[in-house]
């Protein structure tokens, strides 16, 4: 009896055939199902519990950043807060003045100095501060004994959970004029100094508070992108014959470089806000010639003076930098090859 030597097909064989799974619309024309409303059903089903638990945080955002926006109208305005116990109904009831306000900021000279002496602590900042929490990060990373590195890490980091008022009574204490350093100079027969009220040397000691309090900051940072870095590439740059200095320059810094990018182009877009109560505590010590910067004076002009119209256009203007110097430095983050805040 002879066998067939024709083999028999899936249907035969038991095995359901596999056919490609494909959508028919009306017309009876098969499509791939593609990105749309059923992918964004999908992704909102399975993620439904953490879009809950965000909504909270959401709410606050709107209510207490984004709706206040609404309110930058007064800078159009001659505002005046008296005229309803309801801060809308006297916004609704205030003149219009048009670009008035944004005209006496461009032909103030305080405006300027405001802005130069803001301009002047962010490059310090940013040559003299930005660079030190890689520095210590590298550092601390380098240290083998993990309770070392653990004491080290926890003593950067302390500061930063410090008011402004304890670290600016803690430099007080130290360089002031009555500081221990002056006094110390005193007893051995020298001139003491005062450097918390030298208005020269005022960007200097700002900028010397910042690194001290929050350097521990960047620090943890830092430290967080080195964690991720794998083992393998410094034993691969180790047995190719790559000193320390290699391994730190070749795997270290390019592992760090995206955190770099991001928060560079975070300070850069916090470029006109360089802190308001560090600047506020100091401001009447060296003067406001030396110690005013935007914050300070829309401070000034619109809590103290309550000229809120005049406060509101230059805060608007500040907004507007600030946004036009994130924008340009996410920018230089792409041509560079980073993502920077967002994607392309």
């Amino acid at each position: 009896m002879s066998h067939s030597t024709v083999p028999r097909s899936s249907a035969e064989a038991g095995t359901p055939a596999k056919t490609p799974v494909a959508s028919a619309d009306a017309t009876g024309t098969r499509e791939k199902p593609g990105p749309g409303r059923s992918d964004l059903r999908l992704r909102f089903r399975r993620d439904r519990v953490l879009i809950l638990m965000t909504l909270p945080a959401v709410l606050l955002l709107l209510v207490f950043n984004y709706l206040p926006i609404l309110g930058n109208v007064v800078a159009f305005q001659d505002y005046d807060p008296y005229l309803s116990d309801n801060g809308v109904v006297s916004i609704l009831h205030s003149p219009f003045v048009g670009l008035e306000n944004f005209q006496r900021i461009f032909e103030d000279a305080g405006f300027w100095s405001a802005v130069r002496n803001t301009l002047v602590l962010f490059l310090l900042q940013l040559v003299l501060f930005f660079p030190v929490p890689i520095l210590l990060a590298l550092l601390v990373n380098s240290v083998v004994r993990p309770r070392v590195r653990a004491f080290a890490q926890a003593v950067l980091y302390l500061p930063h959970f410090f008011s402004w008022v304890l670290v600016i009574a803690v430099f007080q204490q130290m360089f002031g004029g009555a500081g221990m350093l002056a006094q110390l100079l005193r007893q051995h027969g020298y001139d003491g100094f005062d450097v918390m009220t030298d208005p020269n040397t005022f960007p200097f000691l700002v900028t010397a508070q910042s690194v001290w309090k929050d350097a521990g900051w960047g620090v943890v940072v830092f430290l967080a992108a080195l964690a991720s870095v794998p083992p393998d590439l410094y034993e691969a740059a180790a047995m190719d014959g790559a000193g320390r200095g290699r391994r730190m320059w070749h795997v270290t810094l390019p592992a760090l470089r995206p955190v770099i990018a991001l928060l560079l182009v975070l300070r850069v877009g916090d470029a006109l806000t360089v802190g308001f109560e560090q600047i506020l505590l100091q401001r009447d010590a060296v003067g406001p010639d030396a110690g005013e910067i935007l914050d300070t004076f829309v401070w000034w002009h619109g809590v103290r003076n309550q000229d809120f119209g005049y406060a509101a256009a230059a805060g608007l203007v500040k907004g507007v930098v600030s946004i036009g110097l994130v924008l340009a430095a996410n920018k230089v983050a792409h041509l560079m090859g980073e993502q920077g805040v967002y994607k392309k």
